[in-house]
């Protein structure tokens, strides 16, 4: 089984559920407004993937942040922004057999999941 997370309400999310829905793939989703993000699962994804990966640039999350703060960013300062405002992860972010898939591409899914 693979692990999603995200936000329920997220457009791209609601891409992701109904194309792993549609073929019939079992997934367990975490909700970051409801169960945040735990440090030691961040730390394992920066580990895997650099910050630039994993932090959506383009989301109003990201564009609130001071300059300063955006200047600064590295892997150790993407972990507290992730900790702190999850809604600044790509999402979604699945693991399946220890692997991160970022955002939704029906074409990578078909891939990763029907192959």
């Amino acid at each position: 089984m693979i692990s999603i997370y995200g936000i329920k309400n997220c457009d791209t999310m609601k891409k992701a559920f109904r194309w792993l829905d549609e073929h019939n793939i079992e997934y367990q989703f975490f909700d970051y407004k409801k169960v945040g993000v735990d440090s030691k699962l961040a730390k394992q994804w920066l580990a895997q993937q650099d910050w630039q990966q994993i932090i959506n640039k383009r989301g109003t999350t990201w564009r609130k942040l001071d300059d300063e703060t955006k200047d600064a960013m590295d892997n150790a300062n993407a972990l507290e922004i992730m900790q702190a405002q999850p809604s600044i992860i790509k999402r979604p972010l699945i693991i399946k057999d220890s692997e991160i898939i970022l955002g939704f591409n029906a074409e990578e899914y078909q891939r990763q999941f029907l192959n």
